[in-house]
Formats: structure tokens, sequence, C-alpha cells
């Protein structure tokens, strides 16, 4: 029975500090928009992915390395 003396105004204690925290994370805009963070990493099409290598040895440009202009 005694250990309900604490236990009870811990659960208090607990609830308050939960419920700072929900009201704080409200307040400072953390549930604002939830959506646009997740698809801005879907629709990120700013930059070009890199040429890929092919396994003859050709360049980005179609001519193979030992075609590179140097005759």
């Amino acid at each position: 029975m005694a250990m309900l003396y604490v236990l009870i105004p811990l659960a208090v204690v607990l609830l308050g500090v939960a419920i700072w925290a929900m009201l704080w994370a409200i307040r400072s805009g953390q549930f604002d928009d939830l959506d646009s963070q997740g698809w801005s990493v879907v629709l990120d099409d700013d930059q070009k992915p890199p040429p890929m290598e092919d396994d003859e040895g050709e360049n980005s440009d179609g001519r193979s390395v030992s075609d590179s202009g140097d005759k």
C-alpha cells in the first residue's frame, strides 16, 4: 500500500511531462506539414544520375576509350 503513495504521484508527473511535450510539439510547428518532406525525397529530380559505365569500355558519348580523338 505504501508503494501506491509513490507510484500515483510519479504517474501524474509523467502524464504532465507527456502533455507538456505534446503541447510544445504542437506550438513549435512539428505537425504543420507532415507530407511535403516525405514527398520531396521521392520527387527530387534536381540532379541527373551519373553516366553508367559499360562493360565494353565506352565513354558517355558512345565512343570507346581508345577512340578519344588523340589522332
